[in-house]
């Protein structure tokens, strides 16, 4: 089998030999096209959980795999909900300490994610027409950090193809966005000058 393979030439290295470095990214800004800042989980395997899995073991595996985010899977491999760094490291668990009296190892995936009925996923015919800065005011309008993305043009079956991070986004573009608890948009600032 491996005969039909011809190996190929090499050559000694001698004189100053430099190492190639990655052309740096261009910086991303609120105007870049909102793919640049997409985990694209067509070119990159999403991190999965089950939710049977206890939390503690899914902070330690966001951890290794240098992730916030992990999606969890039901045995049929359909999407069950997502569950964030955000949700293991608040008070969230606990309160689910206090109101169920269980310890916190006991505490799973399941307790902690938010339900693939409380989702909202971004359709991926508007993202590829969108900018950085529309998606951080979708972001910012749910009051979420995560924001999926689902293709409803795959044959069968919707599926979620992307995911956008704030702390992701907020490392593209190099900048700390300001989260936003205040107004909303200019036209509720306009409205609450009018009404003062």
């Amino acid at each position: 089998m491996m005969n039909e393979y011809k190996s190929l030439s090499v050559q000694y290295l001698t004189g100053t030999v430099q190492i190639s470095k990655p052309a740096s990214p261009n910086p991303v800004t609120f105007d870049s096209p909102a793919l640049e800042v997409m985990t694209d989980l067509r070119k990159i395997q999403a991190a999965v959980i089950a939710p049977g899995i206890p939390m503690e073991v899914a902070n330690t595996y966001m951890m290794q795999r240098g992730v916030r985010t992990l999606l969890v899977m039901n045995d049929d491999n359909s999407l069950a909900g997502i569950i964030t760094a955000t949700d293991i490291l608040s008070e969230k668990p606990m309160r689910f300490i206090q109101e169920r009296g269980v310890k916190h190892n006991e505490i799973l995936v399941m307790d902690m994610m938010t339900p693939l009925e409380k989702l909202e996923a971004i359709p991926l015919d508007e993202v590829v027409h969108a900018r950085v800065g529309n998606i951080v005011a979708s972001l910012r309008e749910s009051g979420r950090l995560h924001a999926l993305v689902i293709d409803d043009n795959t044959i069968g079956l919707s599926r979620i193809c992307g995911i956008f991070s704030w702390t992701q986004i907020e490392k593209q573009l190099g900048t700390v966005i300001p989260p936003n608890n205040v107004a909303k948009s200019f036209a509720e600032i306009e409205s609450t000058l009018i009404a003062g």
